[in-house]
């Protein structure tokens, strides 16, 4: 038994792998189960034991280099000594020193950002990546409102429009990074680039190392 299920979880690995190849080079909306089965090496039969369409295919494959819920909100949490703001300044520089660090991850969000047309095919799975970043901005808005950061935030400025701010840097960085890794270094631009953002959201922000008491944040292996 114990056989069968290493067997099963070597082919649905084979067909994400197959699968990211092809959305890569073909975009999702030109590729078929048909073309990720023959590329796999496994029928079309077998794909469908794994995933029920592509939709739930390609939310599979998000999943591989994005965290939970669930754990993004524990990542998040910070004892009452440390700056809550570090925290999640810490985790946004993380995932984008993760671009130039994992190959996967590049090639993942490269579909996303720029392989990607949500079709009627998708509807399913653009609405659990709508699901994801509005739950990501919650999360974001809750670090925001915590007494200690609401009252540092700049004139104007709620909780909820930080969170947003925040979201769309990191998209935005995505994005222009994963089309033109010419235009900043991840791994020693991330940084300040981020430093940048939270300056202009956070009255007495400083650029500074983070908490101390903040979880060490690495990367999905």
């Amino acid at each position: 038994m114990r056989r069968t299920k290493e067997e099963a979880e070597k082919t649905r690995h084979a067909i994400l792998s197959a699968a990211e190849l092809l959305f890569l080079e073909k975009g999702v909306a030109h590729t078929s189960l048909e073309h990720i089965a023959r590329q796999a090496g496994v029928t079309r039969g077998a794909v469908y034991w794994h995933f029920k369409d592509k939709a739930h295919l390609f939310h599979d494959m998000l999943s591989q280099v994005r965290l939970p819920p669930e754990e993004l909100a524990e990542r998040l949490q910070c004892s009452d000594a440390c700056d809550p703001l570090r925290v999640l300044h810490a985790l946004v520089v993380e995932a984008l020193e993760n671009l130039a660090r994992d190959a996967q991850t590049r090639r993942i969000f490269t579909i996303l950002l720029h392989r990607c047309e949500f079709t009627e095919e998708l509807r399913e799975a653009e609405t659990r990546h709508e699901a994801f970043i509005n739950q990501f901005i919650e999360l974001c808005t809750q670090q925001f409102a915590q007494p200690q950061s609401m009252a540092r935030l700049q004139p104007g400025m709620t909780p909820r429009l930080a969170a947003r701010s925040l979201h769309a840097l990191i998209v935005g960085l995505f994005s222009d990074w994963l089309r033109d890794p010419t235009l900043f270094d991840p791994l020693s631009e991330a940084r300040v680039l981020v430093d940048a953002c939270f300056r202009g959201l956070i009255r007495d922000w400083a650029a500074s190392t983070a908490c101390p008491e903040a979880p060490l944040l690495h990367g999905n292996d």
